[in-house]
């Protein structure tokens, strides 16, 4: 069964046709509430830091910041499926095929219940032997491992909350993702506040406040989906995994997650790597990468951009519009990364000072500033290359080449070149030239598959354009 797209004035005030009209404005109007969205998102976390920066202490920074790159590692392969249901729901959407529609929201929904049950074993069961291993000093660890204990029995909300903003975010709406965000990060900053401040359960109290946040938005998120009317409505007794749509989906979004998982693989060196320079360095790193966050969260936007905007053309037959997605999100993403990464550095101190006001943990912070976020628009063109890739449904390709690019030259820079000049300047430096050389072989990539599968189609949707003329 199908369905048509609705004209504008009589489709949700929510959703998006990315399929006709001016692309630039599209990609605009669809990015900023995405980058909103991930700057909530990465509040969670950095009022985790900023409260128990300020009022647990240096220790206290450096166990929850010693965690990102761990548990990056554990969630990134299961985190990488919403890739493949914002795929399949925009490109069903945009074909107008209805059953195929329904089958994959309601098998999203299944297995992010599923997978984030799995999650909570693994992050509790795993949580210090794993922080043992990567060198996490004595003084930090058991704050450390609580740390990840309490966050990871909020997983089922969290992936829940992934796999339903995917659905939305692929049908275009990317403001509702958003303002179930922004009350669940209100509820995560006042309760980090209070369980810290007042209680004084440090890293606990901070655990407590983004699981609860978390929790929120999956309900918010959920209720979005079973209130709606249209062809993507969730029918909580229809729930189930359909075969044939789970392995579609992680035909897409299982290299998505591998690839992430993998990319942690080296981060979590690197963070080893980090480690050996003492808790404070820990802390300046750990502060730095928050503010990082933020600059990488505005280039994501243009990511899923090119992943939505691509899936839902394809879908619609309009393949001549697929490289201009690619090429506006390219410039958008440049002049983003270039504005946000050098005035995160520019202003660096004044934003780190909000995490600690220890002037060595600054100094620290400062330098990792300096060689990873002021050329980070390089990370961006990177990330629009791959989303195109996927959006075509190409996800094997993006995965191989990052791992082998990315993160295979960042364990090989770690055993060479830092191994030679132990320096954190030379650790970090590993970050722009891996994505010079990957963003470089991803764009090698795109060429070759857009000549081997895009001009065809093209072709022949010119030859019919002018049939109907």
């Amino acid at each position: 069964m199908k369905f048509r797209l609705k004209p504008r004035a009589h489709r949700g005030s929510y959703e998006m046709d990315m399929t006709n009209g001016p692309l630039l404005k599209k990609i605009v109007q669809f990015s900023i509430p995405l980058a909103l969205s991930g700057i909530l998102q990465l509040l969670f976390n950095a009022a985790d830091i900023v409260v128990v920066g300020r009022f647990a202490g240096n220790q206290a920074l450096a166990a929850v910041g010693s965690t990102g790159a761990l548990i990056n590692l554990l969630v990134n392969v299961f985190i990488g499926l919403p890739v493949g249901t914002n795929v399949l729901v925009a490109r069903y959407y945009g074909a107008g095929h209805q059953k195929e529609l329904e089958e994959t929201v309601h098998t999203s929904v299944a297995i992010s219940l599923i997978f984030g049950a799995i999650l909570i074993a693994i992050g509790v069961a795993l949580a210090k032997p794993l922080l043992s291993l990567m060198g996490t000093p004595e003084d930090v660890i058991d704050q450390a491992a609580l740390y990840m204990r309490i966050f990871f029995v909020g997983m089922p909300a969290n992936m829940l909350y992934n796999f339903g903003a995917a659905v939305l975010r692929a049908v275009g709406d990317t403001k509702r993702p958003l303002y179930f965000l922004l009350a669940a990060g209100v509820v995560n900053v006042l309760l980090n506040l209070f369980l810290v401040i007042v209680f004084h359960l440090g890293v606990a109290g901070v655990a407590l406040a983004t699981v609860i946040s978390q929790v929120i938005s999956a309900v918010l998120v959920t209720l979005c989906l079973v209130k709606n009317h249209g062809p993507y409505a969730l029918n909580l007794k229809k729930l189930r995994v359909v075969k044939d749509k789970l392995f579609s989906m992680m035909k897409i979004g299982l290299p998505a997650g591998l690839q992430g998982a993998i990319f942690s693989i080296s981060n979590v060196l690197i963070q080893s790597s980090i480690n050996s320079f003492g808790s404070v360095a820990m802390a300046g790193s750990t502060a730095a990468a928050n503010v990082e966050g933020f600059v990488y969260t505005g280039m994501n936007a243009f990511h899923q951009s090119a992943l939505s905007f691509t899936g839902q053309n394809l879908g619609a037959g309009k393949y001549r519009r697929v490289g201009r997605i690619l090429w506006q999100c390219v410039l958008l993403v440049s002049a983003v990364g270039l504005v946000l990464g050098i005035g995160a550095y520019l202003f660096g101190e004044g934003l780190l000072g909000i995490y600690s006001s220890d002037p060595k943990v600054i100094a620290y912070g400062i330098e990792r500033l300096l060689v990873i976020c002021t050329p980070y628009f390089l990370c961006g063109i990177m990330d629009v290359l791959v989303g195109s890739l996927r959006g075509m449904g190409y996800s094997m390709v993006p995965m191989v080449v990052s791992i082998l690019g990315v993160c295979g030259l960042r364990v090989l820079w770690i055993y060479t070149v830092f191994a030679a000049h132990r320096s954190l300047f030379v650790l970090y430096l590993s970050y722009p030239v891996t994505w010079v050389i990957t963003a470089a072989f991803h764009f090698i990539s795109y060429l070759v598959l857009h000549h081997k599968f895009l001009k065809p189609k093209i072709e022949e949707e010119k030859r019919l354009a002018v049939q109907e003329c």
